[in-house]
């Protein structure tokens, strides 16, 4: 907690928020992404779009298996989580990011698998549990040598790399979606 009484993770997310209105969509570029076509049409569908119906509560993902699909929810609310406003998991990143690696070229996807089986190595190596099964502590542990810009260390680069396109994704794909829109953006 922040000395206001707020989350500390609201300062991350107030910054993530005044990028995305400063700058629109121009701004996904700067993160290290190109937009593609992919994820555009992801965009437009998003399932938890300002246009979208209600979630189908019987959704099963296109393109990951469950236990990928709960590591995917679990990252992206690590990146983006509650606060005051809804984070990651009830914006359905998630399903964003099923979405758009189904339609994405078999290279982009075999990279991301990779990237989830690399996570679930390296927790399996410190702590002999899947990533899922870590607490969030664990999980957090486990994730900020690959959140720093200045990791260098060449076994931790393949982690760097996945964690970093992680997170850009989590905040494409929170802003695409209602409550980015609506209750972060104020859209």
């Amino acid at each position: 907690m922040s000395e206001s009484g707020e989350p500390q993770n609201s300062g991350r997310r107030e910054a993530l928020k005044k990028m995305a209105m400063g700058a629109g969509a121009a701004w996904f570029p700067i993160l290290g992404q190109t937009v593609t076509p992919a994820m555009a049409q992801a965009a437009q569908m998003h399932p938890a779009g300002p246009d979208a119906p209600a979630p189908d509560p019987n959704w099963k993902p296109l393109f990951f298996d469950e236990h990928q699909n709960a590591t995917v929810e679990a990252l992206s609310e690590l990146i983006i989580p509650a606060t005051s406003t809804p984070g990651a998991k009830a914006a359905l990143v998630n399903r964003f990011i099923d979405l758009w690696l189904n339609d994405e070229e078999a290279d982009r996807q075999k990279k991301f698998y990779e990237g989830l089986a690399w996570l679930d190595a390296r927790s399996m190596q410190t702590s002999q549990k899947p990533f899922v099964e870590l607490t969030p502590a664990e999980q957090t542990a486990l994730l900020e040598p690959l959140a720093d810009p200045e990791n260098s260390k060449p076994e931790d680069q393949p982690g760097v790399e996945f964690f970093q396109e992680m997170k850009d994704l989590t905040i494409f794909g929170y802003y695409t979606s209602k409550i980015g829109l609506e209750q972060e953006l104020e859209y």
